[in-house]
């Protein structure tokens, strides 16, 4: 009988990276909260960057900024690795952008001020996952780290594409 070696996909390979971070279900649980936190922050930051004023797109030009070009990035390097995944996050991104435009006519008529909730949010998320990392005895380097940010979400949506059985 012949057995077939299958070699795993990159995605695979990435997701595996991350996913040595996270063995103990207590990390697991703690990232699960903090990922989306996290990357809802950093949008939400990077959409607040003062962005030049494009006459041609009218009342769309608050729409297209900074923000959109980080989305965009993001879907590509997301449609390399698994095109499954990417049309995933891109729904998530859109359930983002909508809650900043809302936080952001909130804070007009007087509610918290939306940059500074964005840096509170990263961070303490950040210290929660610090914590996470603590508890699972092992941390990634810095450089680590900055790879990590793209592939947090990926490995989150894995596990939740996973669970409802789609092949990504």
């Amino acid at each position: 009988m012949k057995t077939q070696k299958t070699e795993k996909r990159p995605v695979d390979m990435l997701i595996d990276e991350y996913a040595q971070f996270h063995q103990k279900p207590v990390n697991r649980y703690i990232n699960f909260v903090c990922i989306p936190l996290i990357t809802f922050s950093i949008v939400g930051f990077v959409w607040c960057i003062p962005f030049p004023h494009l006459g041609f797109l009218g009342s769309y030009n608050g729409y297209l900024n900074w923000a959109s070009f980080l989305i965009a990035f993001v879907i590509y390097y997301y449609m390399k690795r698994s095109p499954i995944i990417s049309y995933v996050m891109l729904i998530v991104l859109f359930a983002f952008t909508y809650a900043i435009i809302q936080l952001q006519a909130w804070q007009k008529t007087g509610g918290p001020i939306f940059p500074q909730l964005c840096v509170v949010v990263f961070v303490t998320a950040n210290i929660a996952q610090l914590i996470g990392y603590r508890i699972e005895g092992k941390k990634p380097t810095m450089m680590e780290s900055f790879k990590f940010v793209l592939l947090e979400p990926m490995w989150l949506l894995s596990l939740v594409l996973k669970r409802f059985g789609v092949k990504y």
